[in-house]
């Protein structure tokens, strides 16, 4: 079989989700059961993979389906327990002190707050935190999943405590061959060539890219659920936006540079909220006028809304913002402890390791660590927060009872999407011999592009993260062959290597169970097809940027300044301050 046929053969499970869920508008729930069998028929029948194998990599999808539903219910839990004791209400109150506007108000939650919990957790976890948030300050449910979608990108290759790096392109690249090759450049272990060949080329590549994700991020918000359909609307505040996005990226460069993968995200989400939050408390840059809202809660489109309604509590409205925001205090605190090595509290939380090893006599093993799983961390914050905000055992058993119920309803898409992801990328050694079905395609693709595969790269990388739900999985999967592509083409392997994993943290924003754990947590499901519609935007941006400036940088001293990197890369540029002016042309008329 010819390689063209066997690559086409390798996208139609990807195909189906794009024309069922993204161009049809399915819901999950029915698009991904149509994607699960065509993985499973492909791998049966063309890669001809045992049975056995492709029914223990289901059995390991629905084994990690399981582990993402509990991370849903903890999340779902902190946040009704909060509505239930009137903490939302003080929160909001917070919030319009420092300013009423939803513009402001979505960068310092959904950009900032959202970027230090993925520095501390990563597993999706800003969206479990930030989106409910969002919700419980009066934000539509639909507009709260794709604004903490579309952040899911600049702050994910050092999420977790920087496991997409030390673990992802660490364990995936690792060979005796490239650890002499590390040795060769003068690096004296390999997680110093991972953290200072790798990620601070990759920190670099986001700091670019990032700077107009909190742009997006509120010009799509003003454009869909805006009562004016405006993009205007957003770029009015593109002087906030920017700083806003600087305040974050400046400092996760500066550290990268100076500790390592482990901190950007954390330390530029925490000084960038400082930041930021006194900037707005100050008016500086902020907008003029007033402030900018959605309309009245009954003018909303009714698919806007999920099914977990933020309700006032008025018997409540006196608790303080300090105690009001303890629980979420709480959260970052809890990650952080236990995800830092030189504590001994993340020893602890792993020693409960439940493990189901060579599942059906097959080389697949399935393990999870309940403590480790951010879900614990939130039913644990859950029971504080019901003795320190003086809460009753009916209200209580209520945002359990609720809790539950929501969950369930994601377990019908999720129960198929990632048995599907595990059966594609564990297709590898099968009667035909062939390589598992990702490989097959990005073989494929890179035949095609040649010495233009810089600028394909990050795709990759993101086609990993978006059928896996990982940017870690994605650089585990495709981190060795991008580097031997960078060989082949002679040019420097290490940015390639940072490619992919700038492509691997932009796939993340429209990876299929992201998107439906996000809209879980806030019972919106079925419109999972309209929010990727809305975020394969930033993902193209995303992904289109920085292979752009890698192929500049990689091919500027052999073919001159003016190449298709720079070309590409002042395009976009130029049209990005072409439509702000234009948009500050036209408002400075009305």
């Amino acid at each position: 079989m010819s390689t063209g046929l066997l690559a086409i053969l390798s996208i139609l499970p990807i195909a189906v989700v794009g024309i069922f869920l993204v161009g049809l508008k399915w819901p999950a729930s029915k698009a991904m059961p149509l994607s699960f069998i065509t993985a499973v028929v492909l791998a049966l029948f063309v890669w001809k993979i045992p049975g056995a194998q492709v029914g223990a990599a289901t059995i390991n999808g629905v084994i990690t389906a399981g582990t993402l539903l509990y991370i849903i219910f903890g999340a779902i839990l902190l946040l009704n327990t909060l509505q239930e004791s009137g903490a939302i209400q003080a929160i909001r109150r917070g919030f319009t002190g420092i300013t009423a506007d939803r513009r402001i108000q979505v960068i310092i939650v959904a950009w900032l707050f959202g970027s230090f919990i993925e520095g501390a957790s990563g597993f999706g976890t800003p969206a479990a935190v930030a989106v409910p948030l969002m919700v419980g300050l009066g934000f539509p449910a639909m507009a709260a999943v794709v604004a903490g979608m579309m952040i899911q990108s600049t702050p994910v290759s050092f999420g977790a405590v920087g496991t997409p790096m030390l673990v992802g392109v660490g364990t995936g690249l690792k060979t005796p061959q490239l650890e002499a090759y590390a040795a060769s450049l003068g690096y004296t272990d390999w997680v110093s060539f991972v953290g200072f060949a790798v990620a601070t080329k990759v920190a670099f590549l986001h700091f670019i890219a990032g700077a107009l994700i909190p742009l997006f991020v509120v010009a799509f918000m003003t454009r869909y659920f805006g009562k004016n359909k405006s993009f205007s609307e957003g770029l009015q505040i593109w002087k906030f936006a920017l700083f806003s996005a600087f305040a974050m990226t400046i400092p996760y460069l500066i550290v990268a540079n100076l500790l390592g993968p482990e901190f950007p995200s954390m330390i530029g989400g925490l000084t960038g909220l400082a930041i930021v939050v006194t900037a707005a408390k100050n008016g500086f840059l902020m907008p003029k006028g007033e402030a900018w809202d959605f309309e009245a809660k009954d003018k909303w489109d009714p698919s806007w809304t999920g099914s977990i309604e933020i309700k006032d509590i008025s018997a409540k409205t006196n608790m303080s913002g300090l105690v009001a925001w303890m629980p979420y205090v709480l959260v970052g605190l809890f990650l952080v402890l236990t995800r830092l090595s030189f504590l001994p509290f993340l020893g602890w939380v792993k020693s409960w390791n439940v493990v189901w090893p060579k599942i059906l006599g097959t080389d697949i093993t399935a393990s999870f660590q309940p403590l480790y799983l951010p879900g614990t961390v939130f039913i644990v914050v859950s029971l504080i927060t019901f003795f320190m905000h003086k809460m009753n055992g009916t209200a209580y058993a209520r945002a359990w009872k609720g809790s539950a119920k929501t969950m369930l309803g994601a377990g019908s898409a999720l129960i198929f999407t990632v048995p599907m992801v595990q059966v594609f990328m564990k297709s590898a050694g099968g009667a035909a011999g062939l390589d598992s079905m990702p490989i097959v395609l990005a073989e494929a693709v890179a035949g095609l592009a040649g010495s233009a595969w810089p600028i394909f790269a990050p795709l990759i990388g993101g086609l990993g993260a978006f059928v896996a739900g990982s940017n870690t999985v994605s650089n585990m999967m495709f981190s060795l062959f991008q580097f031997g592509v960078g060989e082949r083409i002679g040019v420097d392997p290490t940015w390639i290597v940072a490619l992919q994993a700038i492509g691997g943290a932009a796939g993340n924003v429209i990876c299929v169970h992201n998107v439906v754990a996000a809209s879980a947590v806030v019972g919106l499901l079925g419109k999972e097809g309209f929010i990727i519609r809305k975020t394969a935007v930033v993902f193209a941006y995303y992904a289109l940027l920085p292979g752009a400036v890698g192929y500049a940088i990689l091919y500027s001293s052999q073919v001159g300044l003016l190449n298709a990197g720079t070309v590409i890369a002042a395009t976009i540029w130029a049209a990005v301050v072409y439509i702000i002016a234009t948009n500050n042309s036209r408002l400075a008329k009305l």
